[in-house]
């Protein structure tokens, strides 16, 4: 993390205070419109290769406040609450540059995916910040649908799983779109995971060495 300590000593002051809020509010904001005045508003928000070179450049920040949508209204109040909640601690264990930066590097990574592949959503910003909770707070106990009690890093599990199988049964552009829109996270965690995966597969090896 020594990239990051170094830019926020040089930049730090260049940032959005209370950033998940202002995105939290614009896509309750954008799903209200949907809903009741205009059922087409995110798709002039949404990234967009096509519309990008024809000039539509508001394209690459609006596309956040486009809540990702993978069912009906329920799916999109608890994406946009956990979303909100994830994003929230993550801001205040990380202060507001870093999670700017954060946010930057995802939003980064969705532009080269639509640039190079045509398009891309909010998906893997949202499932990123869950990802990114998960590493934070693996043992915090949650509750989910506010009733059954689960602790967070088997959220992350799952959803990393899911991310996984969506992956691997893609094309390559699909597999490029994934991996860009996840840039975030792989700058701030990766060398991590890439350790703690070294670690656990040097301890099975070890296990199955002694039960020789």
């Amino acid at each position: 993390m020594n990239w990051i300590t170094k830019l926020e000593r040089k930049y730090g002051r260049f940032c959005i205070p209370n950033l998940i809020n202002i995105l939290i509010g614009g896509q309750i904001l954008v799903y209200a419109i949907e809903l009741f005045v205009n059922q087409y508003i995110s798709f002039y928000l949404s990234l967009s290769r096509s519309a990008l070179f024809a000039g539509q450049v508001w394209r690459l920040f609006t596309f956040v406040l486009v809540p990702f949508s993978g069912g009906g209204p329920l799916s999109v109040v608890l994406g946009i609450y956990f979303t909100w909640f994830v994003g929230s601690a993550l801001e205040r264990e990380w202060g507001d540059f870093r999670f700017n930066l954060y946010v930057l590097l995802g939003m980064a990574g969705a532009w080269l995916a639509c640039l190079l592949t045509g398009s891309a959503d909010t998906y893997c910003l949202s499932l990123s910040l869950l990802l990114a909770f998960a590493m934070l707070y693996p043992e915090l106990q949650v509750l989910l649908f506010f009733v059954i009690p689960l602790k967070v890093k088997y959220f992350g599990i799952f959803a990393a799983a899911l991310w996984v199988f969506s992956f691997l049964s893609m094309g390559m552009l699909g597999k490029l779109n994934y991996l860009l829109c996840m840039l975030g996270f792989l700058l701030f965690f990766g060398p991590q995971a890439w350790h703690n995966i070294r670690a656990w597969v040097r301890r099975e090896q070890w296990k199955r060495k002694n039960r020789r």
